[in-house]
């Protein structure tokens, strides 16, 4: 594809070409800054700012900047006060700036390909708003892409600009209502180098298990799920128990072929009687996406107003924003506290009564760290009547499965402990999970379940795996050991700026600014069908350069860290993304 236009990101090379392409457009041709005896034009923000490039061939036609929201300053602060542009302060949006197409190129789709690769690289890093400066007497072409003013202009020089901003789920309907099959002819004939997908998903919540594209969807390939890492989704390394194995073998065509219980009454009594909790307060579900999408589509409606702890599970996000479209609030967990949550600082949140729900994981995924129990009953206590809990103990078993609020919550309406039975008792693929409430909140909840909504196998299997106690305490200690081991083994590697442990069955390792992205890690260790967990979509906390990694054997966590050495050696440590100047304004696009 020699001739095909390229969009990738901005090499140090491309630096010089970047300054003097911008003192011409922005100096000399728009009067914007004065002229400069060098040629050159740079910024305060140079080493900070991302550059997305277009080219043909060795011909460089254009670029686009970005400032993401950790770099803690925008080219916009240098016009406006954060009470002026609230927000700069209140979402940690990405600026996409500078928009520049050299002359002769400006009738092309370069300067839309550009600014559609800024806004995919923003959501890759979990960007959930952008704003820009858009020059006024293009303020049309902004307008068509979904971009809104906010109501302040900008003089720079000779140049007005409009003060723009969208929320990159707006902007990413827009540009597949008005230009999705433009951009679909367009991209068979691109250069696509950008370590994120040419499309966003149509569909459904980002989700780990990539893993199948190796063994096949269509089960073709089955003896493939030998020669895999499935490392990118948090199913337990260990095999169900024995028993749990022997139940489903005993006759798998009569449980293939048979109805279940139709209420999964066996399942909710066994339960009841493993967790010590009256039956009457319990709800079952076909795994606990099961239960958030029927929970919530009862409770919340686009007038609801929610808290979600941010980096947190993805699902909890996509169902309250984009299926719902409830006001949806995000408590920042913060690197340098270890990703701790603060229950001073969540009860501050909650206090006023604003919301409707609060969604709290924990341990949490995927950070991996666990708030004890009392602290969060406390302030679930003192926290208005009008707000409803939602606590996901998904990965409690690997803390200590006595620090649950299940009890709590079978006394209080406005409280819910979710517990999946998929990752703790190795149980993924069967899809069973249940719920903790007060009774009269189950009761609803009873009854908006449809019949059958956990299979007979399932129920055979979960029923089988609450009985043997033993053999998953085993289990979830080694878990420990494993990780521990895997972690020691990735901490020995020249390559990591961080390895964090957390709680549960998984762990994070972070790469330094100067090094590849997560995007590229991940890419590389799939080719030793490796396969690992992306993290930058989730949050941009993570800074793109985070990676999530579940504990597997002694075996396959050897060919984890040997899958990252090569991956690492591979990749070379290069620079980060180059950053560069800050921008002035496009002849023909953003600033």
């Amino acid at each position: 594809m020699d001739h095909a236009l390229q969009l990738r990101t901005a090499t140090p090379r491309d630096l010089d070409w970047i300054h003097e392409l911008r003192h011409r457009v922005y100096a000399e041709e728009l009067g914007q800054h004065p002229v400069e005896p060098s040629g050159r034009l740079r910024d305060g923000l140079d080493g900070d700012n991302v550059y997305l490039v277009a080219a043909r061939g060795g011909t460089r036609i254009g670029f686009v900047s970005l400032t993401p929201p950790w770099v803690g300053r925008y080219s916009l602060d240098k016009y406006l006060t954060r009470e002026e542009l609230p927000v700069l302060g209140e979402e940690a949006p990405f600026e996409i700036r500078v928009l520049t197409v050299e002359e002769k190129w400006r009738s092309t789709v370069a300067a839309p390909l550009l600014m559609y690769a800024a806004l995919r690289w923003t959501a890759a890093r979990g960007g959930r708003r952008v704003v820009a400066m858009g020059r006024t007497e293009l303020l049309d072409m902004y307008l068509a892409a979904g971009l809104r003013p906010v109501g302040r202009t900008i003089r720079s020089g000779a140049v007005s600009f409009e003060v723009l901003s969208g929320t990159v789920a707006e902007l990413t309907a827009a540009v597949a209502e008005r230009h999705g099959r433009t951009l679909e002819r367009l991209r068979r004939g691109l250069d696509w180098r950008l370590d994120v997908p040419f499309a966003p998903r149509a569909d459904g919540c980002e989700h780990g298990g990539a893993f199948f594209s190796a063994i096949g969807t269509d089960f073709r390939t089955l003896s493939r799920r030998h020669e895999v890492v499935a490392a990118d989704v948090l199913d337990a390394w260990f095999p169900p128990s024995p028993e749990v194995r022997a139940v489903l073998s005993e006759d798998p065509g009569w449980a293939a072929r048979t109805s279940p219980p139709t209420g999964a009454e066996g399942l909710l009594a066994e339960i009841a009687r493993v967790r010590g909790l009256p039956v009457e307060s319990l709800a079952v579900g076909a795994g606990s996406s099961d239960l958030i999408f029927r929970a919530f589509g009862r409770w919340l409606t686009p007038g609801s107003r929610v808290l979600l702890l941010d980096p947190g599970y993805g699902e909890y996000a996509h169902v309250t924003e984009r299926v719902i479209g409830c006001r949806v609030d995000r408590l920042q967990l913060r690197r340098q506290d270890g990703w701790l949550l603060d229950p001073a600082r969540l009860a501050a949140a909650t206090g006023d009564g604003r919301y409707d729900l609060v969604v709290v994981v924990n341990p949490n995924n995927p950070t991996g760290r666990h708030a004890p129990a009392d602290a969060l009953r406390a302030v679930i206590a003192a926290s208005p009547v009008r707000t409803r809990w939602w606590i996901d103990e998904a990965y409690l078993g690997y803390v200590y499965p006595a620090d649950s609020l299940a009890g709590f919550a079978s006394a209080d309406e406005r409280v819910v402990v979710c517990t999946s039975l998929s990752k703790m008792y190795a149980l993924s693929g069967m899809r069973a999970a249940y719920l903790v409430t007060g009774p009269e909140t189950a009761t609803e909840l009873r009854r908006w379940t449809p019949p059958w909504p956990v299979s007979l196998p399932a129920q055979l299997a979960a029923v089988t795996a609450l009985r043997d106690p033993a053999y998953y305490a085993a289990c979830w200690s080694r878990t420990h050991v494993l990780r521990g081991e895997l972690a020691d083994g990735l901490r020995a590697l020249d390559g990591f700026s961080s390895v964090d442990e957390g709680a549960a069955n998984f762990l994070t390792v972070t790469l330094p600014p100067s090094g590849p992205s997560a995007a590229e890690l991940v890419r590389a260790c799939r080719r030793h069908d490796v396969f690992l967990r992306d993290l930058s979509p989730m949050s941009p906390a993570y800074e793109g350069r985070t990676v999530r990694i579940a504990v597997r054997d002694t075996t396959e966590n050897a060919r984890i860290v040997a899958a990252c050495a090569s991956a690492l050696d591979a990749l070379g440590l290069p620079a980060a993304p180059l950053s560069g100047v800050p921008g002035r304004a496009s002849a023909g696009a953003h600033r």
